[in-house]
Order: structure tokens, then C-alpha cells, then sequence
């Protein structure tokens, strides 16, 4: 999400509270998180494999069977993510709490929560790296409408404490458990332990905080791609969570010569991380890349084509001159912008603010916040078609990959000096 770039001035509280008046909260049937365009219904559940820490947790999107029971999540799935987003904006929490309920807690994703998988062939695999202050569900708006292309969609919550907030499990010491007369099976000794954004401390140099969590964030993203691989095989994976869906319905079911690693923001420099450090990831698209966390000697070692999808009031020269590095002349490594855009384009938030106070926060740029999503995501799809080879009709979109069209630059506005690049 990346909510420090965008809300890095003064007066947050004043902003924050006009905010909370003139947004209606989630009463505005005009605002809400747009559902999935393609052919499939979409499906999502919570999956967490290992308990600790150092395990893995991430929102998977899937194409699911019709449903007239479904329910839809709530998009901040618990208010300790409030809490989170206060912290992260340096904001005291009971009362920011009360705003962002007011605002969001009664939004929903457009996902049926466990729903039944959806079999028909193999479907192609994306992993999903959120931005900075952000969590698994903040981008649910591009999942979504992936898994309703065809996709299976695995969004990270990433553990390197560059998430708002997120939580892990911990065994109960020895006199709790004792203290239980009965019998109880190991879940039962766990106990949740939570985990919020980390800021630089007086001091601290940021590029070695940065590259650590980037190089965390990869693995945390291959790891997910190995869970999805043991379930593709039949291997037994036990979910943490025990939530309702039966992850053995998805054997055999993913195309795993076909996956892509996609990301915004700091996700988008874990885009490029991933693509250096796994090959099975075989393209990724970069949404709005913050490129400060990588170290550029990885670059020459990323074999995979890129995409990078940029706004157009974000980025600055040495950003784009950091991605200009990673020009090829034989592997494909494309870049647009698109007009009317703010860094906050690519969440969700920019669908749940109105309009003038979305302006206010940056949440939302000149563009008609659909028209930029649908840029975005169709560009997105012609090119994970091209480069995975799918059959499917996104080649529709290829003239969008080189910039052909009104609300597109191709390349960058963004004015460079020969002599940089």
C-alpha cells in the first residue's frame, strides 16, 4: 500500500476526520471493491502452513462453483489490522480505529468465502506481493478479477514487519497447557501472537532494513509457490487455520509450468527479487515499483520478462532510471504509465473513498479509478498471456502493452537525461 509516501504531510487527524464525514463509510453504494470481470466465479479462503513465524500465510483466489449460499469476507478480515494502519500512519489507535471502522468495516470483497473449488483443466498460478504498510487483503480488487480470468491467486502477507499488521501462532507455555484437565489436540496450544510494521529507528540506515525484508519477502513468496506445488501434487498440507475449503480439492489442478509473480510498490521490487532468486516464476508484472530495496547487482541475473506498470504522479527520475537497468535487448522488458494516476491507484482503497476527499488523501488520482484498473489488469493479462503462453482471448489487450491508448504513456513521463541512462 505504501501509505507513507502518500500521507507524509501534516494535519493526518484534521484530514482523517473530514475524511470520516464526507466518505459515508461503507453506506455509499457507489463505493465498494469491484468484482471480477471474467468468465469464472471467484472464490477465496485463508491459508497458513506452519504456525510460527516463520511460517506461511497468504489469501488464495480461486475460480469456484456457483453458490446461493455464499458469503463474502469482510475486507479488513480483523480489527487488529486497524490498529496496524494507525501505527503505520503514526496515529492513535482507539480513536483512528473508530474512523477506519466507520470507514471500511462494512465493506466486503466480492469473493465467496470457501467456496467450492471450480475443476475444469489446469489453471495458471499468479503469487501476490502487497507494498509497504499494507496486508494480504488490500489488493483483493486485482486478485479478484485474476481468479476470474482463470487464475489461481495466492496474495502474501508478508512476516519481514513491513505489513501494517499481521499474526503468527505460539505455543502456550508448559503451565497454561497443564492447567486444561482434558485432553486437547495441538491447535488448541497455540496461541496468537501479533506482528506490527517496524519503522526505522533514530538513526538507522534504511537500505540495509530494506534489502533484508525484499530478500524475506521473496522467499516468503517461493514458499507460498512450494505450498501450492505440494497441494497440486497430493501432498498432505495441514492449514493452520482449519478454514472450510478442502485444499485436496485442488490437486492436480494448477498449471505449474505457467506462474507469475506480480506486486505494487515494495511488492513490485519483490517482484524483481523473486524473479532472481526462483525460475519457475516465468514473467512478472511490477505495479508502481519502489526500486530503493533492491541491490542492483542482482539485476543482470533476472532472466524473465518484466513488466512495469507505473502512475504517473509516483515515480521520479532515479526510480525509473534504477528499472531502465533492467533493459534487455533480447529479453522482453516493457514499461507504460498511465495518465491520471497516484501511487494509490493499484489498492482497494482507492475504490472505497469518494471522490473528493480520495483526492485529498491521494488515494485516488484524475482518472476514473475503474478505467485505471481496467488498464491495468487487461495489460496485465495480455502480457501474462504472451509470456506464459496461455490460450486464452487477452491478446485482445496487446496493443495496451506498448501504450496505445488515450489514458497510456508508453515508457514514462517522467523526463531522463541521456547521460543517466
Amino acid at each position: 500500500m505504501d501509505v507513507s509516501f502518500a500521507l507524509s504531510y501534516s494535519h493526518k487527524w484534521n484530514r482523517l476526520a473530514f475524511l470520516a464525514m464526507g466518505n459515508n463509510g461503507g453506506h455509499n453504494n457507489s463505493l465498494g471493491v469491484p468484482p471480477g470481470k471474467g468468465p469464472h466465479q471467484v472464490g477465496c479462503t485463508d491459508v497458513m502452513v506452519g504456525h510460527t513465524v516463520q511460517g506461511t500465510f497468504f489469501r488464495l483466489y480461486y475460480p469456484c462453483q456457483a453458490s446461493d449460499s455464499a458469503e463474502n469476507p469482510d475486507w479488513i478480515p480483523r480489527r487488529e489490522y486497524f490498529s496496524g494502519l494507525a501505527d503505520f500512519m503514526k496515529m492513535n489507535r482507539t480513536l483512528s480505529e473508530r474512523i477506519f471502522n466507520y470507514l471500511f468495516g462494512s465493506f466486503k470483497i466480492p469473493a465467496a468465502w470457501n467456496a467450492s473449488f471450480k475443476p475444469g483443466g489446469k489453471y495458471p498460478v499468479i503469487i501476490f506481493s502487497h507494498g509497504l504498510g499494507a496486508f494480504r487483503t488490500v489488493y483483493s480488487a486485482i486478485c479478484v478479477e485474476m481468479a476470474s480470468q482463470g487464475f489461481i491467486v495466492a496474495s502474501v502477507e508478508h512476516r519481514d514487519e513491513s505489513a501494517s499488521a499481521t499474526f503468527y501462532y505460539k505455543e502456550k507455555s508448559q503451565a497454561e497447557q497443564t492447567s486444561c484437565q482434558t485432553a486437547t489436540p495441538a491447535s488448541d496450544n497455540l496461541e496468537e501472537e501479533w506482528m506490527y510494521y517496524r519503522r526505522l529507528k533514530p538513526g538507522e540506515l534504511e537500505f540495509p532494513l530494506r534489502n533484508k525484508q525484499v530478500k524475506q519477502r521473496a522467499d516468503e513468496c517461493i514458499r507460498a509457490l512450494d505450498i501450492l506445488t505440494d497441494i497440486n501434487s497430493g501432498k498432505s498440507v495441514e492449514n493452520v487455520l482449519h478454514s472450510g475449503l478442502d485444499l485436496t480439492t485442488l490437486e492436480n489442478c494448477m498449471d505449474l509450468c505457467r506462474i507469475a509473480v506480480m506486486g505494487h510498490s515494495f511488492g513490485g521490487a519483490t517482484v524483481i527479487e523473486c524473479l532472481c532468486k526462483e525460475v519457475k516464476f516465468k514473467c512478472g508484472v511490477a505495479l508502481d515499483t519502489w526500486m530503493f530495496p533492491l541491490d542492483e547487482e542482482i539485476f543482470p541475473r533476472v532472466k524473465q520478462p518484466i513488466f512495469f506498470i507505473n502512475s504517473e504522479k509516483f515515480q521520479w527520475a532515479g526510480n525509473i532510471i534504477r528499472m531502465k537497468k533492467l533493459d534487455s535487448a533480447i529479453i522482453p522488458r516493457k514499461m507504460i504509465t498511465i495518465k491520471g494516476t497516484v501511487h494509490q491507484s493499484f489498492p482497494d482503497f482507492t475504490f472505497l473513498t469518494g471522490s473528493w476527499i480520495g483526492k485529498l488523501l491521494k488515494l485516488k488520482g484524475e482518472i476514473d479509478p475503474h478505467i485505471a484498473m481496467d488498464l491495468s489488469n487487461k495489460a496485465s493479462l495480455a502480457f501474462l498471456q504472451r509470456h506464459l503462453s496461455l490460450e486464452r482471448d487477452f491478446d485482445q489487450w496487446d496493443p495496451l502493452i506498448d501504450g496505445k491508448d488515450d489514458n497510456l504513456i508508453p515508457g514514462t513521463n517522467i523526463t531522463l537525461l541521456q547521460s543517466s541512462i
